[in-house]
């Protein structure tokens, strides 16, 4: 399995608008984080989680131009969703299904209704909204044959339910404040545990900092990667320093191999 973070940042990205602090301003490219969002390579298939509205740049980056056999969608947010018009190219290859739990269905078939009408006109991407639940496991598959097992999770962004995903000994959880008890069970035996740490100080609906490194230490995954974070995190070649063995602030462009 490879990972790329094709994002690593919150929702206004770093640097944010209008900020010169030293984090925005800085030279070092690990410091530039567009809209969170990873790309996952396994079993033959290559699968995006969350298609926010840097995907097209995040994709031209990439220079790796090839299928995509599903979207995971996390939540309804923007920052998450906001590129999902920009799948248009890769619906040259065939349809792209798009993974999300009822709710967050529900409203993007209210926001992008071009893109679920009866009659598609010309250029529309040709996505299909699949429909899944928390905790029930699901197949991803291709018309090469390949598939792979997801299992959808509940986390807690505040108030509002959300969903992480486990692929195999992979796991990416973002923009979780809580995680019911339960689901700590699914999360047994990772080798790489991708999952949000906003800033150090405290925040209403994401992990801060510790309670990231908290949430690290009691998942006991063998390696695990930060995103979504703010230019409150500092810059990347500090904060890295301060961090426990086998844990690390993700980059956009990084990947991971297990």
């Amino acid at each position: 399995m490879k990972i790329t973070i094709l994002g690593s940042g919150t929702s206004t990205g770093v640097p944010e608008i209008g900020c010169k602090c030293p984090v925005c301003t800085s030279s070092d490219p690990r410091d530039n984080r567009l809209r969170c969002s990873g790309l996952i390579e396994t079993e033959g298939l290559r699968i995006l989680i969350d298609c926010g509205p840097d995907f097209r740049e995040q994709m031209i980056r990439l220079n790796d131009f090839k299928p995509l056999d599903g979207v995971l969608i996390t939540h309804e947010h923007y920052d998450h969703v906001g590129g999902l018009d920009d799948l248009r190219p890769f619906c040259r290859f065939r349809d792209v299904p798009v993974y999300a739990e009822q709710y967050t269905a529900e409203r993007l078939r209210q926001r992008i209704p071009y893109c679920f009408a009866e009659h598609l006109y010309p250029g529309v991407p040709r996505i299909t909204l699949e429909e899944i639940v928390p905790g029930s496991p699901f197949i991803i598959g291709n018309p090469e044959g390949n598939k792979v097992e997801v299992t959808p999770l509940r986390v807690m962004h505040g108030k509002l339910p959300i969903l992480g995903y486990r692929i195999g000994k992979m796991a990416w959880i973002t923009d979780m404040l809580t995680m019911p008890g339960a689901e700590y069970d699914l999360l047994q035996g990772l080798d790489v545990l991708v999952m949000n740490a906003l800033r150090p100080q405290p925040h209403n609906t994401h992990q801060n900092l510790k309670e990231a490194l908290d949430n690290a230490q009691r998942i006991g995954a063998g390696e695990t990667y930060f995103i979504h974070m703010s230019h409150h995190m500092g810059l990347h070649a500090d904060a890295e320093r301060l961090l426990p063995p086998h844990v690390h602030f993700a980059y956009d462009g990084m990947r991971i191999s297990l």
